[in-house]
């Protein structure tokens, strides 16, 4: 399915855990500082419509790799951010819990996984640097970074009906790991 932002409520709420997405248009990357700077009411000047969670390496105004980081990192804040800036979408690797697997329901967005160790092909998905902002304060890799993309290849991997890929995984691996320790 091909999708572009801005993404809407319906746009989050039809798709389903398992579905292939490719995204088009804006992005904002958003790590632990940009999320613990928006949790305790900080302001944007843009749109906030998909959050990746990446922390990409930019050389000359070009983005050299931009794979995905750890989301679970975000997990204290998420909700929240969700909330407040009426985010559709969220990208990163891993997963989340289920305090925004209940946000995801309750306000109409989506979790998307990003391959892992793909940065290098991820960022020939960027087309262009919109705007950096907190660059000098945050860093370069925790700051927020305005990305337009073109035909970003994702997979749903948390829903907004209370699915997720991951609890499943987590599940079916903590019963083979009690498989295999019980027959020892």
């Amino acid at each position: 399915m091909r999708f572009k932002t801005p993404l809407t409520e319906e746009d989050a709420r039809s798709l389903e855990v398992g579905q292939k997405v490719e995204l088009s248009g804006t992005i904002v990357t958003a790590r632990d500082m940009a999320h613990k700077y928006l949790a305790e009411g900080g302001e944007i000047p843009f749109d906030l419509n998909v959050i990746y969670h990446c922390g990409p390496i930019v050389k000359d105004n070009r983005v050299l790799s931009a794979g995905p980081t750890t989301s679970i990192r975000e997990e204290p804040y998420e909700a929240d951010v969700i909330r407040k800036f009426n985010v559709r979408a969220i990208i990163g690797k891993g997963g989340m819990g289920e305090k925004t697997l209940d946000a995801l329901e309750e306000y109409g967005c989506v979790y998307l996984t990003a391959v892992g160790g793909a940065g290098a092909l991820i960022a020939q998905r960027i087309k262009s640097i919109k705007q950096a902002f907190k660059l000098a304060e945050f860093g370069a890799p925790e700051a927020f970074w305005v990305f337009e993309v073109e035909d970003l290849p994702l997979i749903v991997s948390m829903d907004s009906n209370g699915e997720s890929l991951h609890r499943e995984v987590e599940g079916r691996s903590a019963a083979n790991f009690k498989r295999i320790l019980h027959n020892q």
